[in-house]
């Protein structure tokens, strides 16, 4: 063997050493370090993405609620929040005018996702602007009956729809999201804290960290992969009377502020105003 080949082949030995520990830190140990599930055991081990009707990966699941299903509409209706109507034929009617006329209709339909095989329990919505092209939306599931706090458990996927298009998979004609879902979660979030419905906030893992996903419809999105979760106030009419914000552990704090610097540079490349 030359000189030549003998450094040839210890060249490609380091670089398939440095592969091998980049895949096991990437794939294996940094997931395993940032799973956690301290303040919700049971959302241990359950999926973290939805599915559309075809079987392809839906919306991530990123928000959570803890009530029973009147805590939720309740808490809904306060942080201004409408019921999604049933897709009928009328109601699909109902859409294509409100995108064509540009006038509103709050309650517009969202087709349908799902996760563990069913559809979802429950859908909202809240306008931006005046027809139903543009909105943001929520879908849950009720994925644990009684959860650490001895109630149910909600799972959903918020996101913005930005304009109707055709799907990049179906060809069929959807919505379009925006990229940033962590804001949509913040936002919904913002909205329950605002309503004083939530009394308590906290975190669990759900896809992680993920910088070039894609949803049902081909869109675009980027997360920190971060699930959060808010303890309503049970009843409604009642007011919570401070907001409890429970810690993450320390590498996932890091690890949040390290995507937080991600995303910054990801917001200003994209030059997009804040969606209201």
């Amino acid at each position: 063997m030359t000189p030549h080949e003998s450094k040839l082949r210890v060249a490609l030995v380091v670089v398939a050493i440095a592969l091998g520990c980049y895949g096991a830190l990437a794939y294996v140990v940094l997931p395993f370090v940032w799973t956690h599930y301290e303040h919700q055991k049971g959302l241990a081990g359950l999926p973290t993405l939805t599915q559309t009707a075809q079987g392809i990966h839906g919306d991530p699941i990123n928000v959570g609620l803890v009530g029973t299903k009147d805590d939720v509409l309740c808490a809904m209706h306060a942080a201004g929040w409408d019921p999604a109507d049933p897709i009928t034929f009328r109601s699909s009617l109902k859409i294509v005018g409100s995108v064509v006329l540009d006038r509103p209709y709050r309650d517009a339909p969202v087709s349908n996702l799902f996760y563990q095989g069913k559809r979802e329990d429950l859908a909202f919505e809240k306008p931006s602007g005046n027809s139903a092209d543009r909105r943001h939306h929520v879908r849950f599931w009720e994925a644990l009956a009684q959860g650490e706090e001895g109630r149910p458990v909600w799972l959903g996927a918020v996101t913005f729809d930005r304009g109707v298009g055709v799907s990049h998979y179906t060809a069929q004609v959807t919505h379009h999201i925006a990229p940033d879902i962590d804001t949509e979660r913040d936002r919904l979030l913002d909205d329950l804290k605002t309503a004083y419905v939530v009394d308590t906030v906290y975190e669990v893992s759900g896809i992680g960290p993920t910088l070039n996903g894609r949803n049902g419809e081909g869109d675009l999105y980027y997360t920190d992969g971060e699930i959060k979760i808010s303890r309503l106030v049970a009843g409604c009419g009642v007011k919570a009377q401070q907001v409890v914000v429970l810690d993450n552990p320390p590498l996932v704090h890091i690890k949040n502020l390290a995507w937080k610097a991600v995303t910054d540079l990801l917001q200003a490349g994209d030059g997009a105003a804040p969606v209201k």
